[in-house]
Formats: C-alpha cells, sequence, structure tokens
C-alpha cells in the first residue's frame, strides 16, 4: 500500500540528465520565496511527480540555516503533493519539479507551506 503523505527516493530527481533537462527545457514561475521550474516528463525513476529542493549558499549562509529551509520545503511538499500527484495520474503523465529557495531570510513554516501551496496550484493551472 502507498502512504499518501510519504516522500521516498524514487521522488526525488537524482539523474544528472534530468536535472540538465529540467533547466534547460523547463518553464519557470515565482511564488515568492520561491522559484519554481518545471517540465512534463515522466521521471525515470518511475515515480508521477519528482521533485528538486535547492537553497542557495548566496542567498542563505549558514549550513544550519539552509538546512532547515530545506526541511520545510520538503515537509510543505510532503503533505501538499496528493493532488497534484493525483491530477498528473488521471492524466497519464509526469513532471519534473524544483523548487528553488529566492528569499533572503529564513521563513516559518506557516508561509511556507503558503508558498508552496500556491506553487502547487499554480502548476496544476499552467500544465492544463
Amino acid at each position: 500500500m502507498d502512504y499518501p503523505h510519504t516522500f521516498k527516493k524514487p521522488e526525488r530527481i537524482s539523474y544528472q540528465r534530468e536535472i540538465d533537462r529540467l533547466f534547460e527545457e523547463g518553464n519557470a514561475f515565482i511564488s515568492y520565496p520561491l522559484r519554481v521550474v518545471y517540465l512534463e516528463q515522466k521521471p525515470f525513476s518511475g515515480a508521477i511527480v519528482s521533485v528538486l529542493i535547492g537553497v542557495p549558499k548566496k542567498k542563505i549562509k549558514h549550513a544550519v540555516k539552509r538546512n532547515r529551509m530545506k526541511r520545510l520545503i520538503r515537509e510543505a511538499y510532503r503533505l501538499n503533493k496528493n493532488a497534484l500527484v493525483e491530477y498528473f495520474r488521471e492524466k497519464e503523465s509526469g513532471l519534473l519539479i524544483a523548487f528553488l529557495f529566492i528569499g533572503n531570510e529564513l521563513y516559518q513554516w506557516k508561509e511556507m507551506e503558503a508558498a508552496l501551496r500556491k506553487a502547487l496550484d499554480i502548476l496544476k493551472e499552467k500544465t492544463e
């Protein structure tokens, strides 16, 4: 049985070819403090939606704080991904997504979750 609120290895983009193709051919938009790059393509891993999360060292200098932001983004995605995954399952398609943090300061859980929910809604609209 596949539990709805999991975030396993196949759901993460790990192939360099996928990452390169995502950034070369993908479309982007901003849901501040996130820049979202997406490409409608079936991931190599077999998952319906695969995700990459990045927080640049230039924006957040300390590794502890960078890791905290990555954890917040990952957790917000994990809890809110179900509608997006179901949408692409029905479409019989796939999606590669990169969530890139572009803010200058640390964000709290509520702000990050709101930005990620907004990003997922925009993704559904743009891929119709």
